[in-house]
Formats: structure tokens, sequence, C-alpha cells
């Protein structure tokens, strides 16, 4: 018997047909992962999508082997597969790419190899420090030593100590979980530093019994779980609008233990990977081991192995991560939380699918008759509008947990301070003051500053040009010490001692970002412990956890950061939050950015004062009386919501229109604009005045490739499903055209 499948390949192309005989027909399923051969030689490994006895008019390939017996994927999985190409205008494949971890979609695997796999054996390595290694005096000698002479190995043997608090195996880690190199952990070995285990691997995730101790929750916070329960009775999603600090996770966890009571699986997501471990410790105190943390900073061994032991385990996991997330297999989905569903984090911006998990979250619930909570302080326009609409429930929650007052916030007048001579280098009288007195009581501030860097860009003193990355038309930044650095492409080079183009003068820095603000808080409190929070201090998980660590346990006093600083923490010794520039919130062209700054202010300033004593915000600014800044500082989130629907109403964005922005590239600017206008007429017959474009976006060169765009407006009076296929066949217009198949073009669906 012969039998034909349609396979889906990790690639943006539709599926490919693929022939099985034999033993192989007979045990080939639906949602099963198998090894293909495409072209001449290169192998895949792609996915079972629909199996027919209908030979196809054309000759097919074998398919080579099945990698594992029972489906990677469940049927509701490939629904939701689906609906995401569909919906994100992207293939099936590219879906594939961003669910499955890359050791499960193995290319060029020789026979040998593949019945050699670590995820088909039936044991597994392990690795533990020697026993007289297990003393903190002998292991710190060693970390001395290592860190001289060899850096690697130094670097294994400390991420081995430190794994030790999170084991399975009790003061044994699994060798294939670890960053290590091999054979540096082998050097480790032949010093009789660790030694190696062989053990019988684990099929399924063990369960904990759940235990009956949970939160003690307020009055108000048991009247908000109360009103979810009974609104999930009618309403597939809830929308909880608790203010910060009003224990929104203490809710969570009650509705949590009641899903994993009923037999269900969980998934918590959150929008940043930093947030995770703070959660998770919490969570754990709860939950035990059916805690699951799925992110992208676990090694692709480890998310492999999370995948393919939550395919064989039984209901009751807690999964908490990121997008991803929302993609594993689970037995029984009951309830997806969506923890600060405003983030923009929530949408995937490059490459495709360019899905947003929130609101895939919703559409996932429904394939898997499961429940949905969305929190925040400072919800979406969106979502709070899908819930006065009636589509969500509604809750609410307006007061903080443990009768905690909501701070203080005070707005200063940058330009006001310069005239009185009350701002010093970046930073006015009244925020300095107030973080003298906050030291001389021993307590804590945090200072946000949404650039990093030492300073935004660099400037001739005589000629004015700004010295830009040569493969983006951006500004290059400057870090400490000396160097110039493109956050687009990656690019750096030192700092020029004199102008690039005039060659008179020397050039000067401009603006400030984080690590210009951390020295000079270091010049005017010398005695203060700074540290500082962004993409470039914390280049790795344990740096970023370091620096959360000291400053929770008190052992730094200011921390400055960019928007990192923002995101959902509980630091009970801050009781001072300063806003060094909330102008750059302001000013970015972007309808959404008002929206964002009275988020961004609202959420960093609910960092301050989260117990007993109401805590202060200040905000620098040269717009005092801008209405969302005045909106912020009152805490009025429903006149900023009204304020942004009346503009959008009349100019047709969300949450009155669908928007798909176009993005075509391609390194000959010439070949490219004359693409975009011939896309831009075509466009127009069939969308007229709801297209934009073609236009360059603020950053049009990228690596040294040139961007143009189009922005599509599609009222919600309109199918947007007719719309998407309708520039489906445009697009594919311009692909078929032999001159112009070399530019790439993608679409952003609801873009943020």
């Amino acid at each position: 018997m012969t039998l034909y499948a349609h396979i889906v390949l990790p690639l943006a192309q539709p599926s490919f047909t693929f022939s099985a005989e034999g033993e192989l027909a007979n045990h080939l399923r639906e949602g099963q992962a198998v090894v293909v051969q495409l072209g001449a030689r290169k192998i895949y490994t792609g996915i079972v999508w629909a199996i027919t006895s209908e030979r196809p008019p054309f000759r097919t390939k074998q398919i080579q082997r099945i990698l594992y017996p029972e489906p990677l994927l469940s049927a509701e999985q490939r629904r939701l597969w689906e609906w995401i190409a569909d919906y994100y205008m992207c293939t099936v494949g590219e879906v594939m790419r961003a669910a499955l971890p890359s050791k499960m979609k193995p290319s060029g695997m020789s026979d040998e190899e593949f019945e050699q796999d670590e995820f088909r054996v039936a044991h597994e390595r392990t690795v533990s420090l020697r026993e007289e290694l297990r003393s903190q005096e002998a292991l710190n000698e060693w970390f001395e030593r290592l860190a001289r002479r060899a850096p690697k190995q130094y670097e294994a043997l400390l991420e081995v100590a430190d794994r030790l608090t999170d084991t399975d195996f009790g003061g044994e880690v699994r060798t294939r979980s670890l960053r290590a190199d091999a054979a540096a952990l082998k050097a480790l070995a032949d010093k009789g530093l660790v030694e190696f285990h062989e053990r019988e691997r684990e099929a399924a995730f063990c369960s904990e019994e759940l235990s009956d101790e949970l939160p003690t929750l307020s009055e108000a916070q048991a009247k908000a779980l109360r009103s979810i329960e009974e609104l999930h009775s009618s309403k597939r999603c809830v929308l909880l609008h608790g203010v910060t600090g009003s224990g929104k996770t203490e809710i969570y966890i009650h509705l949590i233990h009641k899903a994993l009571c009923d037999g269900g699986d969980v998934v918590m997501l959150v929008p940043e990977i930093a947030l995770t471990e703070q959660l998770i410790a919490r969570l754990r105190c709860y939950f035990g081991d059916r805690v699951v943390a799925y992110h992208s900073k676990l090694t692709d061994t480890r998310r492999t192995d999370i995948y393919l032991r939550l395919l064989h385990s039984a209901a009751g996991r807690l999964i908490v991560g990121t997008r991803s997330a929302l993609l594993l297999p689970l037995a029984h989905p009951r309830l997806i939380v969506v923890d600060e569903e405003h983030d923009a984090s929530y949408k995937q911006n490059d490459p495709a699918p360019r899905y947003n998990a929130r609101d895939t979250a919703v559409v996932a619930a429904s394939m898997y008759d499961a429940r949905v909570v969305m929190g925040s302080a400072t919800p979406s326009i969106e979502s709070f509008m899908n819930a006065y609409r009636g589509k969500y429930g509604y809750v609410s929650l307006t007061e903080r947990y443990g009768g905690a007052q909501m701070p203080r916030i005070i707005i200063s007048d940058t330009l006001r301070a310069a005239k009185r001579g009350e701002r010093y280098s970046h930073f006015n009288k009244a925020l300095l003051d107030r973080i003298g007195e906050v030291l001389e009581r021993g307590e804590q501030a945090m200072l946000f500053q949404n650039r990093r860097g030492f300073s935004p860009y660099v400037e001739c003193t005589e000629c004015g040009r700004v010295v830009e990355c040569p493969h983006c038309n951006v500004s290059l930044t400057y870090h400490r010490p000396n160097t110039l650095r493109c956050h687009y492409c990656g690019h750096s080079q030192p700092l020029p001692e004199h102008c690039p183009s005039c060659r008179v003068a020397d050039v000067t820095l401009r603006g400030f970002g984080t690590e210009k603000v951390e020295e000079e808080l270091t010049q005017i409190f010398p005695k203060a412990r700074i540290d500082r929070l962004d993409r470039d201090s914390a280049t790795s998980q344990r740096a970023y956890n370091e620096i959360i660590r000291r400053f929770e346990s008190g052992t730094t006093d200011l921390l400055v950061g960019t928007q990192m600083i923002t995101k959902g923490f509980d630091f009970s010794r801050v009781s001072l939050v300063g806003i060094l520039n909330a102008d750059n919130l302001l000013n970015y062209p972007d309808f959404r950015s008002s929206e964002r700054a009275f988020q961004l202010i609202t959420q960093v300033a609910g960092r301050a004062g989260r117990r007993q004593t109401a805590g202060e915000v200040v905000v620098q600014t040269s717009q005092p009386l801008h209405p969302v800044i005045r909106q912020a500082a009152e805490g009025d989130y429903l006149s900023m919501v009204n304020m942004q629907l009346r503009e959008r109403e009349a100019f047709h964005y969300p949450p009155y229109a669908h928007l798909i922005s176009l993005t075509m590239r391609h390194r000959d600017p010439q070949l490219l604009r004359a693409a975009a206008r011939q896309l831009g007429v075509a466009l127009r017959e069939v969308f007229g005045q709801r297209v934009l474009g073609p236009q360059s976006p603020p950053v049009d060169r990228i690596g040294g490739v040139y961007i143009l765009g189009f922005l599509l407006k599609i009222e919600n009076s309109l199918s947007f499903t007719h719309a998407r296929n309708l520039l489906r066949e445009q697009i594919e217009a311009i692909r078929q055209n032999r001159d112009w198949n070399s530019i790439v073009i993608s679409c952003d669906v609801d873009p943020q």
C-alpha cells in the first residue's frame, strides 16, 4: 500500500507531497515528525499535515523515516498553526520554525547519528561536583585558578555549581541542559573536579500533590476572584484591570490552583524573560515541580527536552513563559493567563510568524475550550474596548494590596528648572533633593531613562555632522569606553578624534543614555551604591539575576534602567522613582505613542511605595501641561482612553480598523522604488484610499538593505479575511515579475 502525505517543512513555502510505502505507511500518522530529502542533498524534518491514498499528478520522493513514534502535534495544535499562518499572512512552515525547538528539526543527520540522537536513546548523561569540591571554600579556590588560566573551564565549573540548586537528580545536572562546552567539562573531569553519571531518561514530569496553602486575599481581591469565576461561565476571556500593586498575581494563583485541581493544564504568559525568574520562584512555593519555565534564554536542548516531556506528560502542568510557551503541547489546557497584557513584547516583529501572543491566546482558548484571564494596570485600548463592547468580561481592582497607598506623582518642568538655575546636568533639583533624602533614610530609588548607552549621538561642533552607521541610516550611539555602536546592525567603531566630514573640529557627545546617568549619579552621590539594568549590562540571564538580586537584597541603593525596570517588579524598599525624560516617550511618530507613554509612566511609577508608605514619582518633562502627562499623574486611565479613541476614530486607527504594514526590502534602492510604485498602483486599484505609501520608515536602511513600506487601513465593517486574500494576490503578482522577484516582501498584521 502506498500513501501520500502533505509535509510541512520549516520554510516559507507551502507543504510538499511525499510518498510512504509498506511498513512506513502502516505507522504514518498526522502530526508526526518525519525525515525527508528536498532536492539533491538537503535533509529536513517535516510534520505530516494530511495523509491521502490519492496519487498526485507528479513524481514524489519517499519519506525516509519517522522521527518519533507519537505525533508531535495534536489536531488542535495543527488548527492553531493554520490560524496563525492565515491571519498573520505567513506559511505554516514559518509557524513551525517558531514553534519547535531547533533540536526537533535536525537536518543533514546520518543514519548513525540518528540512531544515537540524544532524544531517542533511553539513557542520558549527568554531571556532578566531586565530593571534596562541595564546600564553598574549595570551590572559590578553583574558581580563582581557572579564571586566570582556563576561562572556558571556569565558566563550565561556575555553571555546574550554580545549577546544583535546581537539579533533577539531587546533586547531578543533565549535561545536555548546560551551555558549557563538552571539551571544558571533560577537562574538569580530568582534573578530578567533576564526575559523569548515566541515568535512565524520564519520559514525563513528576507531579507533587497540590497544597491547599494559598495566599490570603483581601476583600477586594476575593470579590474580583468571584467575579472572574462567574464571568467565565459566559465569557471565554476576562480582562482584570487592577492598579499597580493591587495583587493581581495572588488572584492568578487562586485561579491556577483551581484549574490544576480540576485536572487541567495552565499557561501563564509574561512579556519578558526578565520577569520569569522572580515569578517562577514565587509560583513554585505553591505549585512545586508542576511549574515549568519555557523561554528563549533556555538552551535549545533544554527546550526540546521540555517539549518532548510535555508530549508524554499527564495533565496538571503550569507553563510559565513568553510568547512561544503558548505553542507547547499540553494534555488538557484549561486556563491561559496573560500578565501585563498591554505589553508590546507579546507581538513578534521579525521573523515571521509576526503573531501577537495575547490575541492568539484567545483563539487558542476557543480551540482548547479553555478560559483566558488578561491582567494589566494599564490595559491596551483594544482589550479595553473588547471588554466595553461585551466581547470580554471586565473586572477592576482599584486599591492596592494590604492598604498600601498609591504613589504621589510630581511633575517637574525642566525648562523652568533651567531658567531658575535649579538644574544640574540632566537632573532637576526636585529630583536630586528627593534622591538625597531617600539615601539618608536608607531606602532605595529607581531612575528610568528610555535610552541605553552613554550618549544617543555624537555631533561635530563646527559643521553639525552627526556620525552615522555606514550600513544603516541611523546615528551611532556612544558607549564607554570610546566606542560608537549601531543598535540596529551591531556595527561598532572607535570614537573619531575629528569630524569625519569637515576634519576641522572635534565631535561632541549629545543627549544622554543610562550609562551617562549612572556616571553622573556616581559623581553627585559618591557614597551611593549604583547599578544599571539595560541590554548592555544584563548581557546574560546570570548577569540580569545578579543585578536584580543585589537591588532586592538592599546591596544597591539606586537602580538606573531602561524599560526593563518597568516590568512588574515588587521591591519593598523603593520609595522614589524618577523618570528623567518623559518627552522621549511622547515625541514618537506612532499613533500609539500617547497610550504607550501613559502606560510606561504608570507602570514605572507603580514600582514606588508598594508597602504601607506612599512613594513618590518625579516626572521630568519640558511639556508639563501635556494631557498625557497630566492624565498619568492623576491616574486617569479613562480620560486617556477617551481622548485616544476620539483621535483614532477620526483617522481610522484601531480599534476602529485593522492595520496591515507591508514592508519591501532590497539592496538596490532604484529597483525597490520601481517595484513599490507598481505595487502602490495595484493596491490602490483594489483598496483605494485605504492605502498609505510607499513611504520610507524613520530608519530606511539597515545592514545595507533599503526599506519602503505601505500601511493598509481596513475598516471593521469590511471583511478582514477578504482584504488579506486580496492583498496576497497583489503581492504574488509582484513576486511573479522576474525583475522584482529578489525583493523581500513581508506583511505585519495588527502591527504594534
